[in-house]
């Protein structure tokens, strides 16, 4: 390949996409030097093929032709190949290419794929993804000439999604498609990767057959437990253990590999040293696996040359289509009693239950796997995901979301795959079931350096709440806390509100659960004189009836039970806490009786019922039936913090989803040019847009910014100044100079061309003498525009989320406040609208003492519009917007400073 192609070769198209059969394969743009390969996959081309591909069959190809072939622009003509690993090397089985057509907007395409590989989707992902780079290379419309006999080509391009046009002429379809991301198209895509994800997870917990690569005779080993798991706990298929030192495993006959094992293999386990998992994974691909989990260790978490060898296995897996889990796991688990495979080294084989459960972390697993036994709580599946080379939550999300065992799903993460991904894909996921997760990792040793307000004020814990809010997911800061969650949501009806009824049989619980309550937002309304009637019927006693409700330690189980009675009937409560007191007239026995009995009226009513008998932990053995618990924590900070979260999940998953807007009229080409004309003349990074060009660029996107002429001198600045009109506004030019304020940068309501010279010269003077005038780059001279409210609207990249925009109080004092809201790119509506009604200042907008209502219809427009340019302008790496001026209702907003950095 030449230098200059070479330099072109665009590496970030390169992508591992899913297949129909649940198979992983390579994609990437084709090189000058594949000749040799391409030349391979033509000569195994069917005749078929081959006609139908060129509308002849056309001559012997030879070596001028490959090149010829193989030789693309990246921009102009494009093409991507998909690769498979095949003994010793790599074939490519398939080709897409666009070659684009004179009017520069539309361009050719055309698909050859190898006969043995038809059926399996390919096809389909080589649409998506070239469609995705011609998008980016400004191409609108793909057209074709397609036979009218290839009748599975036709089939492809009209369930892809796209709108499609066909003339048929001598028996040839000319097709016409333009390549839109539309909703239609997304839904299918989304669809069809939803569809080939729960086929690659189905390979790994539930196969018809298992191997444990490394199975062992030495008590105690991983080898062994793995394998004795396996076959204790009663696995539906069949197991082969492969280890070449051993004739038999626990009387099982062994195998000296994996290619020696007579029947098919679907999932084989990997528990070998190190140095041998790469041999034994390839092995695995030759045998036909589809998927492997390694437990093996040494890889990313070893540094370095782990590191080479995790991507190395990558590869391997790759190349033969095999999903991968781990390396660095625990194994994976399924209680269903079709299934019972226990993959894994734990020692606790969990009741079945409808919990799913994800640990990125081997050694949490084992332990949440002995807690969960320790409280009795039923677990559906559980996986170990370890180092995350393949398999992530994003696909097992796919997987639960359709699991008719799975009612909670729970997530230990220490970090995130694909976080865009992840948000996507929980959000939906989210509507039906509910996400708990804990978050580790989530503080920073130090303060990350900044060179903006957002960046400044986008901290770990902030930026993975906004994450979860956003994806409707639950988060909890404690394992123990992820269980008070999961036992009430796996058990009980979700509460319909935040009204709760408080019954106890001691003074002490039921205040310290009143103030707790009230510290998590839930409300314990005063009983209707309705219900304390029928509690006075029920209650002989002189004592209060409150909420919290104390029936005293001289509570009867009639008393009790009557109480439960009325409060499950009661449509003012939307749920109910019962406290005990073990040092009572009455015994726990009897209360759980109690609860027992009236626990169906609760169902029926669809009101959840907690309790909690001080000190004890668990599920109570008579407090229901599987599924239909009722969770008992020890103390009542515990239930009302679990109640809270899931009155927190329950107004998440009622809220609206929202939808990306399309926003009309902006001007993408041109906002293209002027980011490429920036970075063509300037080489140090990051990179400061001057305000010429951020005028310009925010013109193409029709965000409002207040007229801004630059100066060098203070001549200029007046005779600009006089142009503009009076009062203006002079500001510091500087791009090492962050806060302006901070070095007497901005002079405000300036009305003469004399005050604006005298402006000018103060600012030079002032740094002059601190030693930084060299700093100073001229001045930006403004329309003063006046407004009570200021907010601050941003846009930094986080290592880990991607691209995050902010919204909060503006003005100097924004990092001192730090009163901010934060959501993952792309905005939605409805996330527009809740970044400006979440910040504490919302009620500003409102009008306070006598101000006039803000117009936040426009500063929603304004945060919509900031999405779309950060969507079509990835080399954005940081954007402040500080202060916006927020006008009265009608009259918009005015952007007045502006710093946009690229990378």
């Amino acid at each position: 390949m030449s230098d200059e192609v070479e330099a072109a070769y665009p590496s970030q198209y390169e992508t591992e996409v899913l297949l129909k059969d649940g198979s992983r394969i390579l994609l990437r743009p084709i090189k000058r030097e594949d000749t040799e390969k391409w030349l391979a996959f033509y000569r195994r081309l069917s005749q078929q093929t081959l006609y139908l591909r060129f509308g002849r069959v056309p001559k012997e190809m030879g070596p001028e032709d490959a090149l010829r072939f193989c030789t693309v622009d990246y921009n102009n003509t494009f093409a991507l190949v998909a690769e498979v690993q095949k003994g010793e090397g790599k074939e490519i089985i398939a080709i897409g290419r666009y070659y684009r057509l004179p009017n520069k907007r539309a361009a050719r395409v055309a698909f050859a794929i190898e006969d043995a590989y038809h059926g399996k989707g390919i096809g389909t992902r080589l649409i998506e993804w070239l469609a995705n780079i011609a998008r980016d290379h400004g191409i609108t419309v793909f057209e074709g000439d397609v036979l009218a006999e290839n009748e599975r080509m036709m089939a492809v391009l009209r369930d892809y999604g796209f709108h499609i046009e066909s003339e048929l002429k001598n028996g040839v379809y000319h097709v016409t498609v333009p390549i839109a991301r539309s909703r239609r198209v997304m839904k299918k895509e989304e669809e069809r990767e939803r569809l080939s994800t729960l086929t690659s997870i189905r390979h790994i917990l539930a196969p018809r057959s298992v191997a444990v690569i490394g199975a062992s005779r030495e008590p105690g080993s991983i080898g062994q437990l793995i394998f004795q798991s396996l076959l204790q706990n009663g696995f539906s298929g069949v197991v082969y253990p492969v280890n070449p030192k051993a004739e038999a495993i626990m009387s099982v006959k062994a195998y000296p590999s994996i290619l020696d094992v007579p029947g098919e293999v679907e999932l084989a386990i990997i528990v070998v040293p190190t140095q041998f998992v790469a041999k034994v994974a390839d092995e695995c691909g030759r045998k036909g696996v589809r998927a492997i989990v390694v437990i093996s260790d040494g890889f990313k978490e070893r540094g370095p040359e782990g590191a080479a060898r995790e991507e190395e296995l990558r590869d391997i897996t790759l190349g033969h289509g095999m999903r991968l889990v781990g390396p660095n796991c625990m194994g994976v688990i399924n209680t269903d009693p079709q299934v019972r495979l226990n993959a894994s080294f734990a020692r606790v084989y969990p009741p079945a239950g409808n919990i799913a459960f994800l640990s990125q972390s081997g050694a949490m697993g084992v332990v949440i796997l002995e807690y969960a036994r320790d409280l009795n709580t039923g677990i559906s599946s559980f996986v170990s995901v370890g180092n995350r080379a393949d398999i992530s939550s994003n696909d097992l999300l796919q997987y639960w979301e359709q699991d008719p065992r799975t009612k909670v799903i729970l997530l230990y993460l220490e970090s995130f795959g694909n976080p865009r991904k992840f948000s996507r894909i929980a959000k939906r996921v989210s509507a039906k079931k509910p996400i708990v997760v804990v978050k580790s990792g989530t503080t920073l040793v130090g303060s990350r350096a900044a060179s903006s307000h957002t960046g400044a004020l986008a901290t770990p814990v902030v930026v993975s709440d906004a994450l979860f809010r956003q994806a409707g997911i639950i988060r909890v800061d404690s394992i123990e806390e992820l269980f008070d969650v999961a036992t009430l949501l796996s058990n009980q009806p979700l509460p319909q509100g935040r009204r709760l009824a408080i019954i106890t049989n001691g003074g002490g619980p039921g205040i310290i659960a009143a103030d707790a309550s009230e510290q998590r937002g839930l409300i314990l309304p005063e009983f209707s004189p309705q219900t304390v009637a029928e509690l006075r019927a029920v209650i002989k006693r002189d004592i209060r009836l409150n909420n919290p409700l104390d029936l005293t330690g001289s509570v009867t189980e009639e008393e009790f039970k009557g109480a439960l009675r009325i409060m499950a009937e009661d449509g003012d409560i939307d749920a109910v806490l019962t406290l005990f007191v073990p040092a009572a007239v009455v015994d726990a026995r009897t209360m759980e009786d109690a609860i027992r009995g009236v626990l169906p009226l609760f169902r029926r009513r669809k009101k959840p019922l907690l309790a909690c008998f001080m000190g004890q932990r668990g599920f109570k053995a008579k407090l229901g039936t599987e599924g239909n618990f009722v969770p008992c924590y020890p103390f009542p900070e515990d239930a009302i913090s679990a109640l809270a979260k899931a009155v927190e999940y329950r107004e998440l998953a009622k809220k609206p989803r929202g939808v990306i807007p399309r926003i009309r009229g902006i001007r993408r080409l041109k906002a293209r040019r002027i980011i490429e004309a920036a970075m063509a003349h300037r080489e140090k990074e990051p990179l400061w847009l001057s305000p010429a060009e951020i005028a310009e660029l925010l013109g193409c996107y029709g965000i409002r910014f207040v007229e801004t002429m630059v100066a060098r001198t203070a001549d200029e600045a007046a005779a600009l100044a006089a142009k503009i009109g009076f009062p203006v506004v002079v500001k510091l030019n500087s791009s090492t100079i962050i806060h302006k304020t901070d070095v007497g940068g901005v002079m405000l309501d300036l009305r003469s061309e004399d005050e604006v010279i005298s402006a000018f010269n103060a600012i030079r003077s002032r740094l002059a003498d601190s030693g930084r005038e060299h700093e100073m780059e001229g001045i930006s001279v403004q329309r003063m525009v006046k407004s009570e409210v200021e907010v601050i609207a941003g846009v930094t990249q986080d290592p880990t989320f991607g691209p995050l925009i902010m919204f909060g109080l503006g003005g100097v004092y924004a990092e001192l406040m730090k009163d901010i809201a934060l959501r993952l790119h792309p905005l939605t509506e409805q996330d527009a609208q809740e970044l400006i009604s979440s910040v504490k200042m919302a009620k500003l907008f409102e009008g306070f003492r006598g101000s006039p209502p803000s117009d936040t219809q426009a500063l929603q427009d304004l945060l919509l519009r900031l999405s779309a340019m950060v969507e079509d302008i990835p080399q954005i790496a940081e954007l402040d917007f500080n202060p916006v001026k927020v006008m009265p209702q009608g009259e918009g907003y005015w952007v007045v400073d502006a710093r946009i950095s690229l990378r």
